[in-house]
């Protein structure tokens, strides 16, 4: 009898351990192997890439300053949208009419907005906005909006549309039942949602706002459109000047690969601190039952 007692989970592994590989898998990755080897082949042979030069050019001063400024855009406008995020999301999720109406189309435009109108819109504002102030005081535009101020504005305010769903869906997936037990127990509102819902939610949340950030260091790139000194631009102006134009995207390609790849580990890490500490050891307990 005792052989019928095995796990839930030992059961449903059982037909795969000692299951033959087919000759079809072993076909498909041997086509995929060999169509990465070719490519890598035709690559690093081409006559027309000084390979000598991407690594002269990994350390180039242009190049890390670019590298810092991409680094400090997609930081601030992260920033930048998670605060005003976690403001719309709380509209969003209030009874106030107005204010959920006010979030609603806030989240309508930025978000239905392609990036890269809104980069045009924040750049050439001041063709129908030439200066503000009262009296004769006043500031020109031109000199208030720089390219600087123009992509940290269109990225930090399409973030914080994307960040507000984000938000909105990790808070609405709590349980109402909790919110009324807090309640019960004498706890304020703005108590309820630091010490009960926002633990909860930050579970639901963290994990997509780590895609967001990686995903708002590529987006970064797109502010060359309008010369900003970032990593892209600072390539550009290099390859405008000695012709190396795929070694210097080969540059930029690395560091970005490299950022992305540090920021993909430390968001590992931080999810795996969200996890509560019981669950995962039960988990853990339960994925080596079948092979103690």
């Amino acid at each position: 009898m005792a052989l019928f007692q095995a796990s839930p989970i030992s059961l449903s592994l059982a037909p795969s351990v000692g299951r033959p590989m087919r000759w079809g898998q072993i076909a498909i990755g041997a086509i995929a192997i060999s169509a990465l080897a070719f490519f890598a082949l035709v690559v690093g042979q081409s006559q027309s890439i000084q390979w000598s030069e991407v690594p002269r050019y990994l350390v180039d001063p242009s190049i890390l300053r670019g590298v810092l400024l991409t680094l400090e855009l997609t930081a601030g406008a992260m920033v930048f949208g998670i605060v005003l995020g976690c403001l719309l999301a709380l509209m969003a999720t209030s009874h106030n009419l107005v204010l959920k109406a006010i979030a609603a189309g806030f989240v309508w435009w930025f978000r239905g907005v392609p990036l890269i109108v809104q980069i045009f819109f924040w750049f050439n504002i001041a063709l129908f906005i030439p200066q503000v102030g009262m009296g004769s005081f006043t500031i020109s535009i031109n000199d208030l909006v720089t390219p600087a101020l123009a992509g940290f504005l269109a990225l930090g305010l399409h973030e914080a549309a994307n960040m507000s769903e984000i938000i909105r869906g990790g808070l609405v997936s709590i349980d109402r039942g909790q919110r009324d037990a807090a309640s019960a127990l004498g706890l304020k509102p703005v108590q309820t949602l630091r010490a009960v819902v926002l633990p909860q939610a930050a579970r639901l949340i963290v994990p997509p706002t780590g895609n967001q950030a990686i995903g708002m260091l590529k987006a970064s790139a797109i502010v060359s459109v309008i010369g900003m000194q970032d990593l892209l631009t600072q390539a550009q102006a290099i390859y405008a000047r000695n012709f190396l134009v795929i070694e210097l995207l080969f540059v930029a390609s690395i560091w970005y690969l490299a950022i992305t790849s540090i920021a993909s580990i430390g968001q590992h890490f931080l999810e795996q601190s969200l996890v509560p500490k019981g669950r995962s050891s039960a988990e853990k307990t339960r994925v080596r039952r079948p092979g103690r």
